[in-house]
């Protein structure tokens, strides 16, 4: 089954040709059919691979495809690398991806007050877009080398840009202003971003990472003479000789592609995407904020855990923006209005606590919470999308309240959802980022406080979300009346990842309970080719480890009865702490006006550069002096040449006597 691992690539790309080929004439439930099970297909190929490997203990193994290119010492073959790594990411990409694929067929189509289903009119194309964005994922994790990890993080890129931007002909969307009550401004609030506005804005953010990533690739090359992962000589076997020579170059290299990473995984500075790719359909907001895109960046430092051993310096300040990214965002996320931008932020938060994992070595603790993370994240913006579908796509949560009562099964799995995000007791969520806590105190308590006070602001904002949305009296009557439980397709999938989010904290079990970690030993062969193999050996002492265990869960359940009171209780507390300190209020609500900032300081004076070269460059020097300058100059010429041949004969042979007396006074004077 391992040799035929290709096969999880080749099935989405028949569904992209089919679907791009065919899908308008086939119908929307052809395209409904072929779609999700080009990718259930993935995933089953990726299941018989996972069962393969671990009858073989885990060892790797590369199925040698074609080779790409080879110019002199330069070569490039398209092999891909089947490992406990590779094959954990394609189970989560393939199987969360084919649940969104699942709600999509559903969500996609509108239905009118009569309950008359009308696909959108470019249903085939966006699962055509889906199955590709699957394909790309695949081909960056199973890549066994970075250049076919950088096509794969090219290529979801575009896919994000192709599917963030898929409703184009949509504008900017105004936000209704947040009223603190009488006597006190209401908080403005800038417009959404349109969907092809966000979709660029996403294109280019990234881009800037990827130039960094694409630096580091060359370092690489230049540096080992390969870009291949394993091998007596590949990158990671020679990686201790060089950091022992030259320390700096393996600094470089990490640095450089953690930049890359920054842009995919939207750490700080180069977050200000994410939240406005929620203009996109919800399935695209889960595909790339759950399972795909977004992880990335943390899997390409799992990765490259060879190298990022060999830098801690590097590896520290990864750890540091991931926390600072972690507190950042969820300070953002406490007052937002919008459903979806509540979960982008959290998204963003999350993200930071993946890279804090990873920056001071918890290499298979990042990779738990990206595990956990697609299964309640993904649940958690598929139940939003409910929401929107059901609410005529109105996502601002002050115009909802008492949906609990109109969808049950969406309620309820939006709170097991919810419990999971804010790490309550035995939930998936708690189990990761107990973990993640525990190996940053052991690196520093410093970062410790950081990530326990945005586990805090985390269970706070999840769950004031959930209370305002669907508790309490409905805000909007008309809505409230209009409102519905989903279809089958929608509610399958908010199920299936609602028992996920329950049961996937079993993946790893706290160790120093002695209860099984079977992720550790799954992914063990991944670091025990480093020097410095995987995690940082254990040194807490067991007081300190159920001390940091207790305190989380009881922060977590602090934080829900807190949101609890606030928004059920006496839901007049929250507006009258954000009249009492509006500027700090509306500074959070505007998210810091990081995004006016960019503008003014950035995207306005390279508008404005790229206007005056346009004028002076391509309109006056291009297009005035070369283009229609010379041209006008060769018609003058012609002009004055023209009235030479003026049809009288004497002119003709007065011109013809003075060339006649030139010619002969040339040869008698010279």
């Amino acid at each position: 089954m391992i040799n035929l691992i290709w096969l999880t690539i080749a099935l989405p790309i028949v569904g992209v040709l089919f679907n791009g080929l065919l899908g308008r004439r086939a119908g929307h439930r052809v395209v409904s059919l072929v779609g999700p099970l080009m990718v259930l297909g993935a995933f089953l190929m990726g299941v018989g691979a996972f069962f393969e490997l671990s009858g073989r203990g885990g060892e790797a193994v590369t199925v040698p495809l074609w080779t790409w290119a080879t110019i002199g010492d330069f070569n490039v073959s398209i092999n891909l690398l089947a490992d406990p790594l590779s094959l954990l990411m394609v189970l989560i990409v393939t199987g969360v991806g084919f649940l969104i694929h699942v709600y999509a067929t559903d969500y996609m189509i509108h239905r009118d007050d009569h309950g008359h289903a009308h696909p959108d009119r470019d249903f085939a194309r966006f699962f055509t877009f889906l199955n590709l964005f699957i394909a790309s994922m695949l081909v960056l994790v199973l890549g066994d080398n970075y250049l076919m990890m950088y096509v794969g993080w090219e290529l979801v890129g575009l896919c994000s840009y192709l599917l963030i931007g898929f409703w184009y002909d949509r504008k900017d969307e105004p936000q209704a202003p947040i009223d603190l009550g009488p006597g006190v401004e209401p908080v403005k609030l800038s417009p959404l971003l349109s969907p092809a506005a966000s979709g660029m804005k996403a294109f280019i953010v990234n881009r800037v990472g990827d130039v960094g990533f694409a630096l580091g690739v060359f370092l690489i090359w230049s540096t080992f003479g390969t870009l291949q992962f394993l091998g007596e000589s590949g990158v990671f076997a020679q990686a201790p000789q060089v950091a022992e020579t030259t320390p700096q170059i393996i600094a470089w290299i990490t640095l450089l592609l953690f930049i890359g990473a920054m842009g995919k995984s939207a750490q700080i500075p180069l977050f200000v995407w994410l939240p406005d790719a929620m203009a996109g359909p919800t399935p695209v907001s889960a595909l790339i904020h759950a399972a795909t895109m977004v992880t990335a960046g943390v899997y390409m430092i799992v990765r490259s855990n060879a190298l990022y051993s060999l830098a801690p310096g590097v590896s520290m300040f990864v750890a540091i923006i991931g926390a600072a990214t972690a507190l950042f965002a969820a300070t953002i996320a406490l007052v937002q209005v919008d459903l979806k931008r509540v979960l982008a932020y959290s998204t963003v938060s999350q993200l930071g606590y993946m890279f804090m994992a990873v920056g001071v070595g918890a290499y298979t603790s990042g990779m738990f919470h990206l595990t956990t993370h697609a299964f309640f994240k993904a649940l958690l913006f598929l139940a939003a999308g409910s929401v929107m579908h059901a609410l005529h796509d109105v996502i601002d949560i002050r115009r909802m309240g008492g949906l609990k009562d109109k969808m049950k099964i969406t309620w309820l799995t939006f709170w097991i959802g919810g419990l999971a995000l804010a790490g309550f007791p035995l939930m998936s969520g708690f189990f990761s980022k107990d973990e993640i806590l525990a190996k940053a105190f052991e690196a520093s308590p410093i970062l410790w406080v950081v990530g326990i006070v945005t586990a805090a602001l985390t269970a706070f904002y999840t769950f004031r979300a959930i209370f305002i949305a669907f508790h309490g009296q409905p805000r909007d009557h008309h809505l409230y009346e209009h409102a519905h439980e989903s279809h089958a397709p929608i509610t399958f999938a908010l199920i299936v990842l609602a028992v996920l989010s329950i049961i996937g904290g079993l993946l790893g079990l706290p160790t120093f309970m002695g209860l099984p970690n079977w992720l550790e030993g799954w992914l063990e062969p991944i670091f025990a080719a480093a020097e410095h193999a995987g995690e940082a050996e254990h040194h807490l002492s067991l007081a300190t480890e159920w001390t940091l265990f207790s305190t989380s869960a009881v922060v977590s359940v602090l934080s829900i009865a807190l949101a609890y009171f606030f928004y059920v209780v006496r839901p007049s507390i929250p507006q009258n702490l954000a009249r009492s300190t509006r500027p700090i209020f509306s500074l959070l609500a505007n998210k810091y006006y990081v995004d006016e900032i960019y503008n003014a300081l950035i995207v306005k004076p390279a508008l404005l550069l790229a206007e005056g070269l346009a004028v002076g460059c391509d309109k006056l020097l291009i297009d005035g002096v070369l283009v229609d300058g010379l041209a006008k100059g060769i018609g003058w010429v012609g002009s004055m040449a023209s009235h030479l041949q003026s049809g009288y004969l004497r002119h003709y042979a007065l011109a013809t006597f003075i060339g006649v007396l030139v010619l002969v006074s040339y040869f008698f004077l010279r």
